[in-house]
């Protein structure tokens, strides 16, 4: 007998509601949940193939314990015996930064994921933090940090009402969108355009989406920030500037006019290769709309620039009246979102609080380059000889325990190929992973979460970015299979055990959570809860486990929460069980200032990192490449590593080849379907070429997240097409030195047909 469960589909960032068909404890079937308050029935193919991504047979299902230098299966209780005793030990010998965290980007997918690692981080007391996030929107995050104060205030395009649109970087018709939470993407820009808006679309390739626009600008890759500085100079330059209500709120905008002035449309030409009077076009119609917006994504963040290229999408918002007012980009603000303070001067946002112990690479929220994770584990150096030890990393001892939770560096991160025999040099290694992959084969335990099903979701992060206020919580559409462990679960023991409470009840991490979050609720005079009693508060908790009763205080707290009762009409956990499809909190509104964390309690419009990066985006108007540069691409089917192993998701267009334009081909003597070996800084790859005039003369595409190829994995279906590895081009040395975020587009290349022996 089937039945109907409803999920959130974790696979992307669109967050769509599902309704899944259920035959005893297998899902047979997803379909779009049309009730769904955000998605209203849109699917795409990886939401539809929810099924196999949940019953893929190569998915763990036991730890696995290495012994004997074999990794074989064992029991929970031997597992997390191993780790106690594993971690523990480096740490205590070696001190706490010697043991890294590196934490993939599935982990804002999940429940798990978004309460844990927060914790996690602190019972290891380390600073050897690594995330996927400086190899994707660390810009972003540091852009916004210095200009709102608050590294996590980033707006975004208020796509349902604005009138012009323009994308640089982005190409959501395959990535569902980034940094921007918005089902079925497509259908909006089409909107948009049957309502008489505009969208323009500058990228390097003729993507889905650019076909889509009204105007598709092929810049070169790598030059996004000259061009975002030359329409700021028209701005100013034809007096089209105007702040509107924002002026008020916003400081620099005189210095903003002095720091862009060499760049000129005609001065950023050549190095763009885009027409000076395209720019100021752009400059002019998005000036003149009644209301706009800019956004930028990986493609304006994964380059040498990235930040400042960040930077300057914020600049054109608010220079043109269009931050935080509808049609414009606006903030969103998420059920979960701590209590809403007054507003007034934060504490502002600081960068290079310490630095990575080799190449001294400032931390950004907390977190080093994950470029820079082979060079900490294989690379020995003296801090002793480190005259400012308040900010050093580390104590002089390498990484030399890790552990990953939902990670796969050496494929994600430039050059796997040093990574994987750093890993290998490892004292210990923990691996949170449902897969034995290029990463994970390395640990000496590897705990793997349950299906997806098996497992409850809320959308912590993507509902802070989310063009829709909205909130929407699915319990776990099966139960748990005899034998596994809850994700949830896993994490708390795995902090028990680095924390020298190993064995200690789970349900402790969350008791502890809880109890310090009201405890400091209480005595702040701006709290629903000031001055009420913390165990009151704590025994009005509901929710079937410990995850749930801190999902219920989040949103009691939150800013559309009851506040334990002050507002009876508020945001609960029951409240929110009770409409299964969500609730609809409405659209976004403007709410400045209360968002601005910054010292001044305004917009910073020309934060002192920004100026002192300004000159290196001089020198960037006279470089030109003198041959191929390479860029990456995204498939709707696919999202970074995870599924490749999913034959429904692989196969078809989404294939690891290289795109290279027929003139370069002809150039070269390249053939369609001809192998050929692409140089790069980091090594080289043989990939079959693919001929197509969707990128433009010079550059050169291929997808991320392939190189299926290394021993000892379990990914049955991946090792059949393996692709290679496109982060293994680079070697890690090349870094947008504000965010330390990897330069993974715009890299130079050389190319060579392979001909047969």
């Amino acid at each position: 007998m089937s039945r109907t469960a409803l999920r959130i589909c974790p696979l992307c960032e669109a967050t769509c509601g599902l309704a899944l068909t259920i035959d005893g404890t297998e899902v047979t079937a997803a379909r779009g949940d049309r009730d769904d308050v955000f998605s209203h029935g849109f699917i795409c193919p990886k939401g539809a193939s929810f099924g196999a991504v949940d019953s893929d047979p190569d998915r763990l299902r036991t730890p696995l314990v290495r012994r004997d230098g074999e990794l074989r299966e064992a029991t929970w209780e031997e597992a997390f015996d191993a780790v106690a005793a594993g971690v523990r030990t480096v740490g205590e010998r070696h001190g706490p930064h010697s043991v890294g965290l590196v934490l993939g980007n599935p982990n804002v997918h999940t429940v798990a994921g978004a309460l844990y690692p927060p914790v996690l981080l602190a019972a290891l007391g380390t600073r050897s933090l690594f995330t996927a996030s400086t190899v994707d929107q660390m810009p972003k995050h540091v852009s916004s940090g210095l200009l709102f104060g608050d590294a996590n205030a980033i707006p975004v395009p208020d796509l349902d009402h604005t009138d012009h649109l323009l994308l640089i970087g982005a190409n959501p018709l395959e990535s569902n969108g980034s940094l921007c939470t918005a089902p079925d993407f497509p259908g909006r820009l089409k909107a948009l355009r049957a309502r008489g808006g505009t969208l323009t679309v500058v990228d390097p390739r003729r993507t889905r989406t650019a076909k889509l626009a009204d105007r598709h600008v092929a810049i070169r890759p790598g030059t996004d920030a000259l061009l975002l500085a030359a329409m700021v100079h028209v701005l100013y330059e034809e007096d089209l500037a105007d702040l509107g209500d924002l002026a008020p709120h916003v400081t620099g905008v005189d210095e903003v006019r002095d720091a862009v002035r060499d760049f000129t449309p005609e001065a950023v030409a050549a190095a763009c290769d885009v027409d000076a009077g395209v720019t100021r076009a752009l400059a002019r119609e998005l000036a003149a709309a009644r209301t706009g917006a800019v956004y930028g994504r990986i493609g304006s963040c994964t380059v040498p620039h990235g930040t400042l290229a960040s930077w300057l999408v914020d600049v054109l918002n608010i220079l043109t009246g269009n931050l935080d007012r509808p049609g414009g980009a606006l903030f969103p603000q998420a059920a979960t979102d701590r209590t809403p303070r007054p507003a007034g001067p934060g504490r502002g946002f600081a960068l290079g609080r310490w630095r990575s112990r080799v190449s001294g690479h400032p931390e950004a929220k907390g977190e080093l380059p994950l470029s820079a994770l082979a060079e900490e584990i294989d690379t020995a150096t003296d801090a002793a000889n480190d005259a400012d030890t308040d900010t050093a990393a580390a104590t002089g001892e390498p990484v030399r325990a890790l552990i990953t939770i939902a990670a796969n560096p050496v494929l994600s991160a430039p050059d796997g190929d040093r990574l994987d025999k750093a890993l290998a040099s490892l004292d210990f290694m923990v691996s949170v992973d449902p897969y034995l992959n290029e990463t994970s084969r390395h640990a000496h335990v590897v705990l793997p979460p349950p299906p997806p099903a098996q497992s409850p979701h809320h959308d912590f992060a993507f509902n802070t970015l989310a063009v829709r206020n909205q909130v929407r919580y699915t319990r776990p559409a099966v139960p748990l299979e005899p034998g596994r462990m809850a994700e949830t679960e896993i994490l708390a023991r795995l902090t028990l055990a680095v924390s020298g409470r190993h064995g200690a009840d789970p349900a402790a991490v969350d008791a502890m959570v809880i109890q310090q979050t009201l405890g400091k609720s209480v005595r702040d005079p701006h709290s629903p809860v000031h001055g009420r009693d913390p165990g009151d508060l704590t025994a009005r908790l509901t929710g079937e486990n410990g995850p749930e009763r801190r999902l219920d205080l989040m949103l009691r707290l939150g800013p559309y929460g009851d506040g334990f009762g002050a507002r009876p009409d508020g945001l609960t956990l029951e409240r929110l069980l009770a409409h299964p499809h969500g609730i609809d909190l409405g659209p976004l509104r403007p709410r400045l200032p209360q968002p601005l964390k910054t010292r001044s309690g305004k917009v910073e419009l020309l934060p002192e990192p920004i100026a002192g990066d300004l000159p290196r985006l001089r020198q960037a108007l006279a470089e030109r490449p003198a041959g191929l540069v390479l860029v990456g691409r995204r498939h709707l089917r696919s999202n970074n590593s995870w599924m490749h192993n999913i034959p429904a998701l692989t196969g078809g267009s989404n294939r690891c080849t290289l795109h290279l334009h027929p003139d370069d081909a002809g150039r070269l003597g390249v053939r369609a379907a001809q192998p050929v070996r692409v140089q790069g800084p980091g090594g080289e790859v043989t990939v079959p070429a693919e001929v197509t005039d969707t990128v433009r003369p010079g550059v050169v595409s291929l997808p991320h997240g392939w190189g299926h190829d290394r021993p000892g994995t379990r990914q049955t279906h991946a090792a059949t097409e393996p692709g290679v590895n496109v982060n293994q081009l680079l070697d890690g040395s090349l870094l947008d030195p504000l965010s330390g975020n990897a330069v993974l587009n715009g890299v130079p290349v050389k190319l060579t047909p392979v001909t047969a022996p």
